[in-house]
């Protein structure tokens, strides 16, 4: 047989080697691949995909399949905190509507059964009755409108809002609670007619609870104030106190839903942690943002931005 013949014979040999071993490689990586994913799906671990090998091809896959296994984690996580939340905000409304919805009990039984009650206590009593009513309803529909607001089932109609006006009617609106407090009212409104895109009657619950909000846990400050002002291309609205102020833990988690503490600020809505997660979730309907800054005792900021239009 003639040499090259030989050399030929030889070549191929080796080629067909080196296609076989590859071939294994291949396999055996694809198998280890496949046993680890099963592992980590079967005992629902953290943990990430790592091979050593020399295929670039399966180096992508392995990228591709990790960030996949990240993005399960994230559902898992979103899933346990929902549960979680939700479990939560069972047990704070059987909380908050049984205090109140006993104490009425209390106030029928009343009526019913004191038969030697003078008109005047029962006018009293009545009057007392109403006002539990309304506070269980109020409750009631903050829990249902952030549900609406969240599901995206209410959908706020966007125009131009002279904001300079309705920022002045919320003032107004509180002026009487702010003199039977004896609280000093900062008030920086211009002149120049300032407008953005939002929607009325949303911007005025917005401000309603911020500036309620503001009273409630700022009055220790004495002095509770609103800024309006020109921020680049938004406007920005500050409704701010000199109070005792939050932790700097809560302003990262005040506006979420549910989330309560014994110095938490939206204990001012029934503590049921709905006041200002509605607050954030209107905002952010208008195509706005929301946050809060705190010193205690120096200034506590609650700051909104929208969008600004012309006139």
């Amino acid at each position: 047989m003639e040499p090259v013949f030989i050399f030929i014979i030889v070549i191929l040999l080796w080629i067909v080697l080196v296609q076989f071993n590859s071939k294994r490689k291949l396999k055996k990586d694809l198998f280890d691949i496949q046993a680890k994913l099963a592992e980590i799906i079967d005992q629902e671990t953290s943990e990430k995909l790592l091979l050593q090998t020399d295929y670039t091809v399966i180096q992508q896959f392995l990228i591709q399949i990790n960030r996949l296994l990240d993005y399960n984690q994230k559902i898992i996580a979103d899933y346990a905190k929902t549960k979680l939340e939700l479990q939560k905000m069972l047990a704070n409304m059987s909380h908050d509507l049984k205090t109140p919805l006993t104490v009425i009990l209390g106030y029928v039984e009343k009526l019913k059964i004191d038969e030697t009650m003078s008109e005047e206590e029962r006018k009293e009593t009545v009057a007392n009755l109403y006002r539990k009513t309304t506070s269980v309803i109020s409750l009631i529909n903050q829990f249902f409108d952030l549900v609406r607001l969240e599901s995206g089932d209410s959908i706020l109609p966007l125009d131009r809002v002279h904001i300079n006006e309705v920022c002045r009617k919320n003032v107004l609106d509180f002026y009487g609670l702010l003199q039977a407090k004896k609280l000093q009212v900062e008030v920086e409104i211009p002149e120049e007619p300032l407008y953005i895109l939002g929607n009325e009657q949303a911007l005025n619950r917005v401000l309603s609870n911020l500036i309620s909000n503001a009273i409630s846990y700022g009055n220790d400050g004495h002095v509770i104030g609103i800024t309006l002002r020109e921020s680049g291309n938004n406007i920005a609205v500050e409704v701010w106190d000199k109070g005792r102020g939050i932790s700097e833990i809560d302003q990262e988690r005040v506006f979420e839903r549910l989330y309560t503490l014994d110095d938490a600020r939206n204990q001012a809505f029934q503590g049921s942690g709905l006041g200002l997660s509605i607050t954030k979730r209107l905002v952010e309907a208008m195509r706005g943002t929301i946050r809060a800054e705190s010193k205690p005792y120096i200034k506590t900021v609650f700051t909104c931005k929208f969008r600004k239009i012309s006139y």
